[in-house]
């Protein structure tokens, strides 16, 4: 069958993305490459084209009609971005080109306020954007990094996380959801456990963001960013969320156009949020977009969306564990719909190749998580990821299509 749920028809779905009706080397396109970007709507590429068609324009300072309706456009996104995610205010949403500059833009600022002796603490399976930008702030700074040890199931050891804090950690860092295993951390618990301590807590939201559900006043981080590109919107653009009273004052990031308040010669002054974040010109476009997206995202049922994916993971958890040879790497009892594996005696490069010879998009190597990789003793694994738009007929190809690969690597 084509739904997992009774309330979402995924072949209407389905004919809003024109993509995903193509083949390749003769076989349909079965997208299995989520995780790292999901496939885009027409209803967000009708978003684009109309702003480009219709008020091509810079926002702000413009004296005319097509500025203004630019202008409203952009920040009505800001809004949509806002409700999405339940800022307590819209000033808290700062526009960025994806997850790993706003990142950078918070590691940046605690950069300017470390000192020798303070620790960062982050974990065992992070993403390079969350590891590597913390790492050298560290250096900039004098500070140490901490790094909190994973379970060989793929989930955070809460119990070593804990251990770790001090009143010497000043900032936690840590995936809502790893990239390369899928694992769902409990972060409301883990940002709790953080403030008591007195540090301020980053959630890379990247994976988790187009799942639904992410309530960022619930659970009382300080910043939480993610890309438009994995939550049905373009590429280039992302957002940085941040309690209004911690960016209020936080070092700005870049210098120019928007983002001032007066200019000298001799001196100037920054604006206020959200502008003094956001120097030059923005993605104008991008931002409309990203509001495109989680708009058609959010006239779905999200409940049902879920509901579809975990039938589409239990399905594949059930073919991976009864397939011979092939070893599921993580296995955290809550999870989202990424499935990493390796084949017995096979490169998960060349599962990768054989499988896009066969129509079905999926992701290998390290996932830009060498040191989780290497935690694991493994090369890199082959990964699927699943989104509203799959079918259970998806997942059985994939499984068809590997037993095929695993013949000819025999």
């Amino acid at each position: 069958m084509t739904a997992s749920n009774n309330s979402l028809n995924i072949n209407e779905i389905r004919d809003q993305f024109p993509i995903l009706h193509q083949q390749i080397d003769g076989n349909p396109l079965v997208y299995l490459d989520n995780a790292a970007t999901t496939q885009k709507p027409q209803a967000v590429i009708q978003a684009i084209t109309d702003f480009y068609t219709q008020c091509n324009a810079n926002v702000h300072r413009g004296a005319h009609h097509l500025s203004d309706e630019a202008t409203r456009r952009y920040e009505k996104a800001r809004d949509t971005v806002a409700n999405f995610i339940y800022a307590s205010d819209r000033k808290e949403v700062i526009w960025t080109s994806g997850t790993t500059e706003g990142i950078n833009i918070v590691a940046n600022g605690m950069a300017q306020r470390l000192h020798s002796g303070d620790e960062v603490l982050v974990t065992e399976m992070e993403h390079h954007a969350n590891l590597v930008t913390w790492q050298q702030a560290c250096v900039r700074s004098g500070a140490t990094l901490k790094i909190a040890p994973i379970h060989d199931d793929g989930t955070i050891n809460t119990q070593a996380f804990a251990s770790l804090l001090t009143e010497k950690t000043k900032m936690v860092a840590l995936p809502h959801v790893s990239n390369a295993l899928g694992t769902v951390n409990p972060v409301k618990e883990l940002t709790a456990w953080s403030k008591e301590k007195g540090a301020l807590v980053l959630i890379d939201g990247a994976q988790s963001i187009a799942h639904g559900n992410v309530n960022v006043s619930d659970i009382d981080c300080d910043f939480y960013v993610f890309s438009g590109h994995k939550l049905f919107g373009p590429t280039g653009i992302g957002v940085l969320w941040g309690k209004k009273a911690v960016l209020q004052d936080w070092p700005v990031w870049q210098t120019g156009g928007e983002m001032i308040s007066e200019v000298t010669y001799e001196s100037s002054t920054w604006g206020e949020l959200p502008n003094r974040l956001e120097a030059g010109t923005p993605n104008i476009a991008g931002a409309i977009g990203l509001a495109a997206g989680i708009e058609w995202f959010t006239r779905l049922d999200l409940n049902a969306v879920q509901a579809h994916e975990q039938a589409l993971m239990a399905s594949a958890l059930e073919q991976a564990q009864a397939f011979e040879g092939l070893k599921i790497i993580g296995n955290a009892p809550d999870r989202i719909s990424v499935l990493s594996f390796i084949l017995q005696g096979s490169h998960p490069a060349d599962v990768g190749f054989l499988l896009d010879r066969q129509g079905i998009a999926i992701r290998t190597g390290n996932h830009c998580a060498q040191p989780l990789m290497r935690r694991l003793d493994l090369p890199g694994t082959a990964r699927a990821s699943f989104s509203v738009y799959n079918t259970l007929e998806e997942v059985d190809a994939l499984f068809i299509a590997l037993k095929k690969v695993q013949s000819m690597l025999a």
